[in-house]
């Protein structure tokens, strides 16, 4: 996959001002402050490149304030760096289709994988199944 390359700018029209900072500077939105998304069929597509990244089959609240998910979509495009921010060692995980930052994996996650996608909500467009 090529990775999609554009300007700050060209992200910050794309974006808006919060999913930029989230996105493109490595930020977080507050918890609870997004709508984290219908209770419905449907699929998570990353807000920076269109990629499929989870399904909502694969989404659980974990009460943490973000929307999360026990695994990524089959074949998403979803990269993992050491994130060694804020005095903790975390593992960050990003969209390899624009290099957007989307998230943290946490190995307390429900069965079958046992693992969390703490994700931002603001990362993320949602479409229903038809």
């Amino acid at each position: 996959m090529d990775r999609l390359e554009k300007s700050d700018a060209e992200w910050l029209k794309q974006l808006g001002d919060e999913a930029f900072r989230v996105m493109r500077k490595h930020g977080t939105e507050r918890p609870f402050s997004h709508d984290n998304f219908p209770e419905a069929p449907g699929v998570y597509y990353c807000k920076g490149c269109g990629a499929e990244l989870f399904r909502a089959g694969t989404k659980f609240d974990a009460g943490c304030g973000w929307p999360s998910f026990f695994a990524p979509a089959e074949g998403a495009p979803i990269g993992e760096t050491v994130d060694r921010s804020h005095f903790m060692v975390r593992t960050e995980v990003h969209c390899e289709g624009c290099g957007g930052h989307l998230g943290h994996v946490f190995d307390d996650g429900p069965a079958p994988t046992g693992l969390r996608y703490c994700i931002n909500g603001v990362a993320l467009d949602f479409e229903p199944e038809a």
